[in-house]
């Protein structure tokens, strides 16, 4: 059993919360509170052209609705602050120099059409395939190409295998090269990649726990990898069921699916936690429950491991007057 848990939920202030990211976050507080551990939250505000401070706000007042606090980060504080990742860049820029200084990056030239032409289809949590076409390129070629474009920077990975035990779906391992895959650690515009700042994040901030949706599972040996590089301990990993619309659709922020401006409306906060619990088989059937309420009994057990269809929450529930 885990001592002295930290764990945290990371949302990308992108637009308002749908019931899947209060689904991960509602699971992610239990498992903290049900461990007497420490809860952070932390805004993953990378991307300036998709990601917004009234968002961030909207995001804080949608949790403490729904009855979920946090003991460090946003609007908080704490001694491993600033908890935006938009205010964290020469962190990220230490940790990108240590692997530069190991020879382990390079810069890629290639425009967006480039690497999808080269690539196979994209994986699920996004990360689209690379031919490792700049990886090779002579100094010379590298000056050429310099002339025109602005270079991202890859991080070079290894042929290995990298395995670890998911604290809820057990055993998962992933070849960390297959189809050339070195990804992206900084975009041409100079923004740090996800999986650099996530893991420089959770390192720095000393998390032990990481409770977040399945779609990132396969981002995982990578990150693992990034760990090991940057000299740092990974937390444990719980990848929860996706909640998923009609014929398997992931529910999406950009579609307003079942956002948190909606479900306020129709329902009360122990409503809707009473619906989660019943998905998270924390509950038999639907019925009003405070989340604080469920802490006692939560467990990883009886969480489903297998994607959970909302469809009912559009057809049925929100026909609700």
């Amino acid at each position: 059993m885990e001592t002295n848990v930290r764990g945290r939920f990371a949302p990308s202030p992108s637009g308002r919360m749908h019931l899947g990211n209060l689904f991960t976050a509602l699971l992610a507080w239990l498992s903290v509170r049900s461990a007497g551990g420490t809860m952070v939250l932390r805004m993953e505000d990378l991307d300036p052209d998709r990601c917004r401070p009234e968002y961030a706000q909207l995001l804080a007042d949608d949790l403490r609705w729904l009855g979920l606090d946090w003991d460090e980060g946003y609007e908080v504080g704490g001694p491993h602050g600033p908890y935006s990742q938009s205010e964290r860049t020469e962190y990220y820029a230490q940790c990108f120099r240590t692997l530069e200084e190991k020879g382990l990056v390079y810069p890629c030239y290639c425009t967006r059409a480039e690497r999808l032409a080269a690539s196979a289809p994209h994986r699920g949590d996004g990360q689209e395939w690379y031919s490792g076409r700049c990886r090779t390129l002579s100094q010379e070629e590298r000056a050429e190409l310099e002339r025109t474009r602005r270079p991202a920077w890859r991080l070079m990975v290894s042929t290995e295998s990298m395995s670890f035990i998911d604290g809820h779906i057990g055993h998962y391992e992933e070849q960390l090269h297959a189809g050339h895959s070195d990804f992206l650690i900084r975009r041409s515009d100079g923004v740090y990649a996800y999986q650099l700042a996530v893991v420089a994040d959770d390192g720095e901030m000393a998390i032990t726990q990481v409770v977040r949706g399945a779609d990132l599972l396969s981002s995982t040996p990578r990150q693992m990898y990034l760990y090991r590089l940057l000299g740092m301990t990974p937390p444990t990993f719980y990848h929860v069921p996706l909640l998923v619309a009609e014929n398997g659709r992931r529910l999406s922020k950009r579609e307003r699916d079942l956002d948190l401006g909606e479900l306020r409306r129709r329902f009360t906060p122990q409503e809707l936690t009473g619906h989660l619990a019943a998905l998270a088989g924390l509950l038999d059937r639907p019925e009003p429950v405070s989340p604080a309420e469920l802490v006692s009994q939560f467990s990883w057990s009886s969480i489903p491991t297998h994607d959970l269809d909302v469809s009912n929450f559009f057809h049925t529930i929100l026909g609700k007057s």
